[in-house]
């Protein structure tokens, strides 16, 4: 992705109860106003952040991504970034608000090697487009997006400008990000779509299980307890805190598990206690009042067990992620 000017984008009027269908049943699209991008370069930064995050950077070919997570010496989550190979640089996609700290917590660890970090969220605007027919609304308006593989970006020319499509991973539905100098041109191509916001976007992350960095996951987490194998890569060679996921693998399970959870009663707040026979067994970190879920942790064997689970106010079910559509 090459570095953009920046623009604000026009602002989006939403029905939140259409546009959460549109996601599901045919495509709407949204704002990336939240998104932050970190440039790495230098000879070094294949080999380096191979070294730093827990997926394999190093396999990658250009235009190929993988989710990761930046650990503690002690295995805990710190940091998640999404990391897209191409020729010149690797870009980390992050929530913006944490790009500074995650560009301090890497500058620690660069000492001898030929690396440059550089924060070029201002420099892209971003467009989110989601929905079964998704592919279908970007290819009549001249984006070829079919047969793009899950975490990976593509260049086009478009009406006279570069357009980088970030094809997302999304268990529920396609989920694509269009970057460009000015993304106006490409909101009006699209005005007939629904619009979504952040509040519509939350509730589909939500119903797909896919945890938040700083909301769900938290300084305390372990990897293996998020479920989000897709992070992982267990022979690429060592990185920062390598040898307690080594571990925990090799042991075969931790005592915690992120979980989905179908709640009645009254709406709980992220932090509410998972109770089972009176005792905390867990808590909750993502809520969404209108459709009665949330996520969280609770430890497995009061899963395994099937037992009773409330909260303060209310009684929790757990559920498969990603949810099921009812």
């Amino acid at each position: 992705m090459s570095t953009l000017a920046h623009n604000e984008a026009p602002a989006l009027s939403v029905d939140h109860h259409l546009a959460l269908k549109a996601l599901l049943s045919t495509a709407a699209i949204y704002p990336l106003d939240a998104e932050g991008w970190i440039a790495v370069r230098g000879e070094d930064r294949v080999r380096w952040l191979n070294g730093m995050l827990t997926n394999n950077i190093r396999d990658l070919n250009p235009g190929e991504g993988c989710y990761n997570f930046l650990l503690s010496a002690q295995g805990r989550i710190q940091h998640d970034a999404t990391a897209f190979l191409l020729e010149e640089q690797i870009l980390l996609e992050t929530t913006r608000e944490r790009v500074p700290a995650l560009m301090a917590a890497f500058d620690h660890f660069i000492i001898m090697d030929d690396v440059e970090l550089e924060d070029v969220s201002a420099k892209h605007q971003g467009l989110g487009i989601a929905g079964p027919k998704a592919v279908e609304a970007l290819a009549s308006i001249g984006l070829d997006v079919a047969g793009m593989a899950p975490v990976s970006t593509r260049a086009f020319e478009w009406r006279g400008a570069t357009v980088w499509v970030v094809a997302q991973y999304s268990p529920l539905t396609p989920r694509f990000e269009l970057w460009a100098e000015n993304v106006a041109q490409l909101t009006e191509a699209l005005k007939t779509l629904p619009q979504a916001d952040d509040k519509t976007i939350e509730s589909l992350r939500i119903l797909e299980g896919i945890p938040a960095i700083g909301r769900d996951l938290r300084e305390k987490e372990l990897p293996q307890e998020t479920g989000q194998t897709r992070a992982l890569h267990f022979t690429k060679g060592c990185y920062l805190g390598q040898e307690i996921v080594e571990r925990i693998r090799s042991r075969g399970n931790v005592h915690r598990t992120f979980a989905g959870f179908r709640f009645s009663g009254s709406v709980p707040a992220p932090g509410t206690a998972i109770l089972a026979g009176g005792a905390s067994v867990g808590e909750l970190t993502s809520v969404d009042s209108d459709l009665n879920i949330a996520l969280g942790f609770i430890r497995r064997e009061a899963v395994e067990r099937g037992q009773a689970l409330t909260y303060e106010g209310g009684a929790l079910t757990s559920s498969p992620l990603p949810f099921r559509i009812e």
